[in-house]
Order: C-alpha cells, then sequence, then structure tokens
C-alpha cells in the first residue's frame, strides 16, 4: 500500500470516528438521561454489545494507521500532520481510558441509573472527547490536502 493511500484510508476512518464521537456527544448519552431507572441497564448493555463492530474496530484501526503513517508516510510529510493524527488519538484513548471508561463501568453499576454522578460526569465532560477526535479528523485532512497537492 502507497503511503499516500494509507493516509486517505486514515482519513476516511478519522472522519467515520468523528460521526460516531458526535452520535454519542449529542444523543446517545444525553438520550440516557430519559430511561427509565428499569431499563437503564439493559439500554447499556445492549448499547455495549455493539461497540466493538462500530466504535473499537474503526478506533483500533485508525490508531494502527496513524502509528504506521509515523513510519510510513507521504514524503514531505509535516512533522504536525503525523504526530498531531497521532497525538490527539493517543490523547483521547489514555483519557478515555482514566476518565471516561471507568465512569461508564461505574455507571453500568450505579442504581441510580440517569440519575448517576457518573452519567453526568460523562455528560459534563465528553467534549473533550469529541474534541480530540474532530482535531485528528482536522489534522489528518489537512495534511492529506497538503500532500495530494504537492504531488501536482
Amino acid at each position: 500500500m502507497s503511503p499516500a493511500t494509507l493516509l486517505v484510508l486514515e482519513l476516511a476512518l478519522a472522519f467515520y470516528n468523528v460521526g460516531t464521537i458526535w452520535a454519542h456527544e449529542v444523543d446517545i448519552f444525553r438520550s440516557w438521561r430519559l430511561i427509565d431507572r428499569a431499563v437503564f441497564h439493559r439500554v447499556q448493555q445492549v448499547h455495549w454489545r455493539k461497540l466493538p463492530y462500530w466504535i473499537f474496530a474503526p478506533v483500533g484501526l485508525a490508531l494502527a494507521g496513524a502509528i504506521a503513517l509515523v513510519w510510513v508516510h507521504p514524503a514531505g510529510s509535516p512533522w504536525w500532520g503525523i504526530w498531531g493524527c497521532l497525538g490527539f488519538q493517543l490523547a483521547s484513548l489514555v483519557l478515555t481510558a482514566v476518565l471516561w471508561g471507568p465512569w461508564q463501568a461505574a455507571l453500568s453499576r450505579d442504581e441510580r441509573a440517569a440519575d448517576s454522578p457518573h452519567l453526568a460526569r460523562i455528560l459534563a465532560t465528553h467534549w473533550i472527547r469529541t474534541l480530540l477526535i474532530n482535531a485528528s479528523a482536522f489534522v489528518a485532512l489537512l495534511w492529506t490536502l497538503q500532500s495530494l497537492t504537492a504531488d501536482r
């Protein structure tokens, strides 16, 4: 696979991830506030069963692509593109492991369901993850545009 093709695939995955993070930001997590306590954890379980396919796999592929692009990138790639794309993704993953992941796990055990302070924390801070995923995609877009126009 050529470095340019790898970069374009990374760009496609980055914008797929933008779509899914915005779905979580403006709809999924906020809709959880409306779910009755009796079915709240069932809705969460169904949500979690879907994540490996529509979230974890694309995020993993995007991370693998960003790592690969450190070594295999189009000639003349800017350092801010290489490290910005990877750095924003890593920051999102680290913060997910430290904050949002544990809060979601705690929420899944909290009998207060939609009234849980864990959900309140997620809603109050999830914009940070949304920003990081968007920043990674924006960097990938600028990098791709610069690389493709440099080839002309």
